[in-house]
């Protein structure tokens, strides 16, 4: 009985794997039968479109040496063709219809086209150029609107630069940050103050006598252009003399109503030095959280590249105004120094005039120093003032070719062609406080645009090999 069931049960799986089979082989025939249709289908298509493409090509052929054999002015019958007639030639227009039908020939349809490439360049530019120099010119009038607020702006964030190195010293050693940012602002606000005590103390008790002596190193400067090698005379100094008291004259109304501005002027210092002081506290206790806030406000797409451009601007500023501060006082120490030992009175305040004046780069220790020739001229000689004329070229040389690029190193890298043209642009636009800060605006635009620049080509880079990649 075990023998016949599993007997039984092996031919039914046979039969099953019969069927399969032949399920199998059939469904196999209908695709190659499929195949084979399809194959002899596109086979009868290509045959058929060789012989439409060999009857065009008779039909062509015919058709020329029909033309070829009828061309002449005794030709009235169109030649007929089983096929398609060959096109005619269209016949000329006439000079009505052509000029309604468009430009006549040789001229594109478009006016746009016939203006040349170079052209179109000039005039998009320049109507850029207008556009950006009307946003510059809005710029600076909003700024001289508001211009203590700007310049106590300002002057906040450069003395920031000058003291925030001492409030990061002091957290790195553990000193919590309002007490590092509060002993820091006082230290420097009362360091300050006597710097500005000092100056005033030196200005205001030798004023008078820097005065008398520079009047008098004009007088003997007058009569040196006329009795030295200029021979000039004296009807001449005397027409210079006439049209520079006419010109005070005519400004007599500005010169008096200065009198009378002086305690809106005492309050605006004061307001001035109230917003410096406020704004500079703030900065230094609170500089990374306004930066991050300022950064929010920028569109999404150019906060990474502020957030990476924003680190250097500060380091560079940084630099700058520890490096100028350095600068300034080497000058008036060595001229200082020099003055003392050719013996011209006034030494010391003739330094602190020249300490001030260091703070304008290139020009302003050169300007501030030429007080202390004509007064060595007036006091102790032509030769002392020679020579004090060659301590103060000599420390300048030495402050270019030294000083400036040891102290500032390459975080402040400005030509010098720059530094002159933006001095008297920012003492144009803004007097003396314009010429200060002309140049660490000049640095710190250079190293944001020198960033932003790497950081694109670092990009278009990238970009370049994901797209070589991409065509491997």
């Amino acid at each position: 009985m075990t023998e016949e069931t599993s007997g039984g049960r092996w031919r039914g799986v046979a039969k099953i794997g019969a069927l399969a089979a032949g399920l199998f082989a059939a469904a196999e025939r209908r695709r190659r039968a499929a195949i084979s249709a399809e194959a002899h289908a596109l086979a009868h298509e290509q045959a058929v479109e060789l012989v439409a493409e060999r009857a065009a090509l008779r039909t062509a052929e015919q058709t020329a040496r029909q033309l070829a054999e009828h061309t002449g002015p005794a030709t009235d019958k169109a030649v007929e063709i089983d096929t398609v007639p060959a096109p005619r030639a269209a016949e000329p227009a006439e000079p009505a219809e052509q000029a309604s039908w468009g430009p006549p020939p040789g001229r594109p349809s478009n006016p746009v086209d016939a203006v040349p490439w170079t052209l179109r360049v000039a005039a998009e530019s320049t109507w850029r150029l207008l556009l950006l120099g009307v946003a510059v010119y809005v710029l600076f009038r909003v700024i001289d609107t508001l211009r203590l607020v700007a310049f106590s702006a300002v002057a906040a964030l450069l003395i920031s630069a000058l003291l925030e190195p001492t409030v990061s010293w002091l957290r790195r050693h553990g000193v919590p940050r309002s007490l590092a940012a509060a002993g820091t602002f006082l230290s420097g606000l009362a360091g300050i103050g006597l710097v500005g005590w000092f100056v005033f103390w030196q200005v205001s008790t030798n004023l008078d006598r820097v005065t008398v002596k520079a009047q008098d190193g004009v007088r003997t400067l007058r009569d040196w252009l006329v009795t030295g090698p200029f021979h000039l005379t004296q009807d001449q100094l005397d027409n210079v003399t006439n049209q520079i008291t006419a010109s005070i004259g005519k400004n007599s109304d500005q010169l008096t109503s200065a009198g009378f501005t002086g305690v809106s002027i005492a309050v605006e210092l004061l307001t001035g030095i109230a917003l410096t002081a406020f704004t500079t506290f703030f900065l230094l206790y609170d500089g990374s959280r306004i930066w991050s806030w300022t950064l929010r406000g920028l569109p999404r797409h150019s906060r990474y590249a502020m957030a990476g451009a924003g680190p250097k601007a500060w380091t560079t500023l940084t630099a700058y105004v520890r490096g100028t501060v350095t600068v300034a006082f080497i000058d008036a120490l060595c001229i200082g120094i020099g003055l003392q030992l050719l013996g011209v009175p006034m030494a010391m305040p003739l330094a602190v005039i020249i300490f001030l004046g260091a703070f304008v780069p290139l020009v302003g220790a050169l300007v501030t120093g030429t007080i202390a020739v004509l007064i060595a001229l007036v006091t102790v000689g032509p030769f002392k003032a020679l020579m004090a004329l060659v301590v103060l070229v000599a420390v300048q040389q030495l402050e270019g070719h030294i000083l400036q690029p040891l102290i500032l190193g390459r975080a402040v890298r400005v030509h010098p062609l720059a530094v002159v043209l933006g001095v008297a642009a920012g003492s144009i636009v803004g007097g003396i406080a314009g010429a200060i800060v002309a140049v660490p605006l000049i640095a710190v635009t250079n190293t944001v645009t020198g960033h932003l620049r790497q950081r694109n080509a670092a990009g278009q880079q990238v970009f370049q090999a994901i797209e070589a990649a991409r065509k491997q």
